[in-house]
């Protein structure tokens, strides 16, 4: 039998075809990245620039960078006239910046703050890291047009990053480091320890209680009344048994006591219904003054206890606990009314 010789294209053709794009693409998903907006400006000199996650180092010794960009973008042909670029990294707040530069037909730059680079480009602010860059070498790959820059200068900023992973936003939390307890700080075995979530979540909810109690005192308020203040300044005019509803899952409970404190302390007064046991509760001008105080106050008891925590530990942290109380409470009341 003879042999067939088999040219590199006729292979390369037929794995191609053997590669479902769709799950090409959910795989290399699986690779988390940073995100970034690449800027520069064209031969009109009109600024340009676009969200891409395609962004790597090359080598240190030159510093070079490369990104990549569709060859069906119509931005294509500004970059490939460009003599000058810059890589912005995003920090994990600039997620609504990022979605602008995503948007096609928009003016992406409308209302934000800039200066200017190398060859005019533009340089945005508020991000983890910036690199200007010279384009020094152009390729073609596949459906995309590989851009590899010389870094001129650079910035770093020291913030926390926003990731791309899996077809959407994520954050990067640093991994703490495991350091062996001493013999003296060993936990007990037993079931109820310092990491006993239950345990962890009182103690920081009385840490942060505590740090609020001498305004409420202040104000003649204790823990109950604070709470029917705070949902009453997301949204009022609630029934006392809709706000029983809402913070019997806080281990609260709202009495026509409580409410007629509060209407004694000029804070709030209940609108009479046609119902007239019910009635709607509503804050006074006194009463919100005072819970725009008490959150001010809340609000810079939470930010020092956080302030070992960067960015996106904090979010996280307030993730996890949401979706711990989705876990284990069924039937929760929509704190914002759905308006009819």
């Amino acid at each position: 039998m003879g042999t067939t010789a088999v040219s590199a294209t006729t292979i390369a053709a037929a794995n191609a075809a053997a590669i479902d794009a769709r799950e090409f693409r959910n795989a290399l998903g699986s690779f988390a990245t940073g995100v970034t907006i690449v800027t520069t400006r064209d031969a009109a000199g009109h600024d340009v620039g676009l969200t891409a996650n395609s962004f790597n180092s090359v080598s240190l010794d030159p510093p070079l960078v490369l990104w990549s960009l569709a060859k069906s973008s119509k931005s294509l042909s500004a970059f490939v006239e460009a003599k000058h670029f810059a890589v912005h990294i995003l920090a994990a707040d600039q997620e609504p910046l990022s979605n602008r530069f995503a948007t096609r037909g928009a003016d992406k730059f409308a209302g934000l703050q800039m200066q200017r680079g190398e060859g005019g480009t533009p340089l945005l602010h508020g991000c983890a890291a910036r690199f200007e860059c010279r384009t020094a070498y152009r390729y073609a790959g596949g459906d995309h047009e590989i851009f590899v820059g010389e870094v001129l200068t650079f910035e770093h900023f020291d913030r926390p990053l926003l990731v791309y992973q899996k077809g959407g936003y994520a954050l990067a939390v640093k991994k703490p480091q495991r350091v062996a307890p001493s013999p003296a700080q060993s936990e007990p075995e037993s079931s109820f320890s310092k990491d006993f979530l239950i345990y962890l979540l009182g103690c920081a909810h009385s840490m942060l209680l505590t740090k609020i109690r001498p305004t409420l005192e202040a104000n003649g308020l204790d823990d109950d009344a604070y709470y029917v203040l705070s949902v009453l300044g997301v949204d009022d005019k609630r029934s006392v048994a809709e706000l029983d509803a809402l913070l019997r899952f806080a281990g609260r409970r709202v009495t026509f006591n409580l409410v007629s404190r509060l209407v004694q302390l000029d804070l709030v007064t209940v609108k009479p219904t046609a119902d007239a046991v019910e009635g709607q509760v509503r804050l006074t001008e006194l009463g919100r003054k005072t819970i725009v105080e008490v959150v001010a106050v809340s609000k810079a008891a939470e930010e020092d206890a956080l302030q070992q925590i960067d960015y996106s530990e904090a979010h996280m942290l307030k993730h996890l606990l949401k979706q711990v109380i989705r876990n284990t409470a069924k039937d929760i009341p929509p704190l914002w009314k759905v308006k009819r």
